[in-house]
């Protein structure tokens, strides 16, 4: 399924899409909707990058043991061992 952001939207939230895509997966992952590990794939940025850009907004990194599983998980489909 693909999102079409409005040009309206971004013009108005003064984000580039790239930026407004990071900030949307980074309230997700904050509001523990998805894991950290799919947060930065989403966010299309190496685990480290995002965990980066999480640090200078501030938000905290809550990574529990099911977390590591589904990033475990995440990282098998994509054939990383």
């Amino acid at each position: 399924m693909s999102l079409v952001i409005s040009e309206e939207l971004l013009e108005a939230s003064g984000l580039s899409e790239p930026e407004l895509l990071l900030e949307s997966v980074m309230m997700l992952f904050q509001q523990e909707k998805i894991s950290l590990g799919k947060a930065a794939h989403l966010a299309g940025l190496h685990p480290i990058a995002f965990q980066r850009e999480m640090a200078k907004r501030e938000i905290c990194i809550h990574y529990e043991i099911e977390d590591f599983e589904q990033d475990l998980e995440s990282l098998r489909e994509r054939g990383w061992q």
